[in-house]
């Protein structure tokens, strides 16, 4: 989908640019993934900053101590071997555990429908105790078989380097990916690490509505993606570097996200770490407790959608970067992208909720540092609690008062309690 942008004065940072995207008066645009053209919408009036304070970058909320917050979910128990890993092709650390992920310092309460699965009681196993044993042919046919899927890769920290991507059979009423907070899966920059398409006949059709039904439902909890890479995928738009998910429902929890990679230009291309196309009755997708960090994409360094709703808890978005150039739609003699540096929102009616959450240090070639929010029949809303976003660097446009962020939706952004700078 393409989002337009209004020609209205929107607040810059570069000097002498009279329209929010520069060099390119407003215009029509086109959507690649089937979703209704929308017209450019009349000029918006300039956005207030609402009650964002000024922040300094000696009042982080992001404590760096290690302890686990009081509204993060606790890790479900994983069985372990008392074996002693072995080496193996299979990368071991000498560490318990991987660094907790998300935002410790977050408090936002985590409703019912984004808490972990219990994974006392797993469909299946991946592994015999060690490194060695974890392999990507295993992930490859777990992730095929479904349920609820749980790790033993011995008592170290291990990278499964992935040789081929993992894919969800939508005959899975759910699927569940719990690492113990001890495994990484890498696609070695070579491949995207997972895949879920509810409309990918190869995976088989379980309904007649496949845009839009409730299964399979995805969860990935207490894991690690890194060095995913989708460049070059062209079904359904591409994107999604680490993970690329169409229906059924998704959730992340407790995980990381580190150098994923998706195409690096293209007006609508997005998500590093994450796409998400569609979702089982509009629900959104939750993020938890989780940190998105180092990804590149022509489109949203970190996450990605269309017309999907989002709720991102007590999180971490950093170092993320949005390369495209030329925006959307694509200036003449530009291949274009370039917005969200963390998050790239694009459709007509979804929301989007950032509540404890830190999202600094990213950038756009062009729009939105931080978030590109753009709801083509203006009826999206998008909600920022207790949160600091700050130096997220938009090389090209911004909405006036609220820095990092481009915003055309319903109203105004509804910030509380939140910094911005």
């Amino acid at each position: 989908m393409v989002a337009d942008v209004p020609s209205a004065p929107i607040a810059m940072r570069m000097p002498d640019i009279r329209s929010p995207i520069r060099r390119r008066p407003a215009g029509p645009y086109h959507r690649p993934v089937q979703i209704r053209r929308a017209l450019l919408a009349a000029a918006l009036s300039l956005l207030s900053a609402g009650p964002v304070s000024a922040c300094h970058t000696d009042t982080a909320p992001e404590a760096a101590a290690p302890a686990r917050s009081a509204t993060t979910p606790p890790r479900p128990a994983v069985p372990s071997a008392a074996a002693k890993a072995s080496p193996s092709a299979v990368r071991a650390t000498a560490a318990t555990s991987l660094p907790k992920p998300g935002n410790p310092a977050g408090r936002a309460a985590v409703p019912a429908a984004a808490r972990p699965v219990d994974t006392r009681r797993p469909s299946r196993t991946v592994g015999t105790g060690t490194p060695a044993s974890c392999t990507s042919a295993a992930v490859v046919k777990a992730v095929a078989a479904g349920g609820i899927i749980t790790f033993d890769c011995g008592p170290a920290p291990v990278t499964i380097t992935m040789t081929a991507t993992a894919k969800v059979r939508n005959a899975s009423s759910q699927v569940v990916l719990d690492g113990g907070g001890r495994v990484t899966l890498s696609g070695a920059g070579k491949r995207r690490i997972l895949y879920m398409n509810t409309c990918d006949p190869a995976q088989g059709w379980s309904t007649s509505h496949c845009q839009d039904q409730d299964r399979p439902r995805l969860t990935i909890q207490n894991m690690a993606f890194t060095r995913g890479n989708s460049t070059g995928e062209k079904t359904e738009g591409g994107g999604g570097g680490a993970v690329f998910v169409r229906g059924g429902r998704l959730k992340v929890i407790n995980s990381r996200f580190t150098g994923n990679r998706c195409d690096r230009a293209g007006p609508d291309v997005g998500g590093a770490a994450l796409r998400v196309l569609d979702q089982g009755g509009d629900q959104p997708v939750y993020v938890v407790g989780s940190t998105f960090t180092g990804g590149v994409c022509s489109n949203g360094g970190a996450l990605s959608s269309i017309g999907v709703s989002w709720t991102v808890l007590n999180s971490r978005f950093t170092g993320n970067s949005a390369v495209g150039h030329g925006a959307n739609p694509a200036r003449a003699g530009t291949p274009g992208g370039g917005s969200g540096g963390a998050v790239y929102l694009d459709g007509n009616t979804f929301t989007l909720t950032v509540d404890g959450t830190v999202i600094e240090n990213n950038r756009a070639a062009e729009g939105g540092g931080a978030v590109f929010f753009v709801s083509n029949d203006r009826t999206g809303t998008m909600t920022v609690r207790n949160s600091t976003l700050r130096r997220n660097r938009s090389d090209g446009f911004e909405t006036a008062g609220l820095p990092g962020i481009f915003f055309l939706g319903a109203g105004k952004p509804s910030v509380t309690g939140s910094r911005a700078g």
